[in-house]
């Protein structure tokens, strides 16, 4: 009778990685430009030219711009990979930590439809979900936790405001999900609640169609490359003095 108890013991104390996507818009054909995900102290903040236009809506909202091929935050440029190289560190910082638990806020309506299709276009989606252990959406979980609190509004960073007293900088990926794994630490969910509200990629009810053959991109990376491989040469890792590694954007990949 305690093994059980003991495998149980184990599944809650998985990590936890949270991600989010900032996009080209809100559509379920949208692009992804900034790709960022944050484990306790271990952090990956990537950006991609999208192959479609930047919506004004979410230009005035996010503040990036495309401008001669180069990406501009606020005016500043950034440095950017492809998409595959981009899908590739991510896949990599999952199988880092061994099989987390994907969080996110809203991402089962939105971000991992976009994620599933981009996955399926570039043959990555297997390698993908065999790196977690599924996914788990922080906004009907809130919804549950929070039901008698009256909340107008189950927006992210009102949650933020009203239960931390924080107001930080929304709609920036790598902000939105330092600020979503404190107030996830706050609201600490038991592992019953959250198993009521995980979800695969393959169970999401809003799941898009596989991209067609004719909008594939050509990328130019060796197929046969090890995944850690390229993710070493994707960010910088640093060791800080507690142990903690902070992933930091190096370069470019050609």
């Amino acid at each position: 009778m305690q093994k059980p108890e003991s495998g149980e013991a184990e599944k809650a104390k998985q990590p936890e990685v949270f991600f989010d996507l900032e996009t080209t818009g809100l559509g379920q054909s949208c692009e992804i430009v900034q790709l960022a995900a944050v484990s306790g102290g271990h952090s990956l903040n990537l950006y991609v030219i999208p192959r479609c236009r930047i919506q004004r809506g979410a230009a005035k909202v996010t503040g990036f711009k495309v401008s001669r091929q180069r990406l501009f935050l606020h005016r500043q440029p950034v440095l950017t990979n492809s998409l595959k190289e981009v899908l590739v560190s991510f896949i990599a910082f999952l199988q880092m930590l061994g099989r987390p638990l994907l969080v996110g806020h809203n991402i089962r309506r939105f971000d991992c439809p976009v994620l599933a299709r981009v996955l399926d276009e570039l043959d990555l989606r297997a390698e993908f979900e065999s790196s977690l252990s599924g996914c788990v959406d922080t906004l009907p979980l809130a919804r549950e936790m929070l039901k008698d609190r009256g909340l107008q509004s189950f927006r992210q960073e009102n949650l933020v405001r009203e239960l931390l007293g924080v107001n930080y900088k929304a709609h920036n990926a790598l902000e939105d999900v330092r600020a979503l794994q404190t107030l996830y630490s706050f609201l600490q969910p038991t592992p019953e609640v959250v198993l009521r509200h995980k979800f695969t990629l393959d169970s999401m009810n809003n799941k898009p169609p596989v991209a067609a053959a004719t909008t594939k991109v050509s990328c130019k990376l060796p197929g046969q490359r090890p995944l850690w491989e390229h993710f070493r040469q994707a960010v910088n890792l640093t060791e800080e003095r507690d142990g903690d590694l902070h992933t930091l954007l190096r370069q470019p990949l050609l």
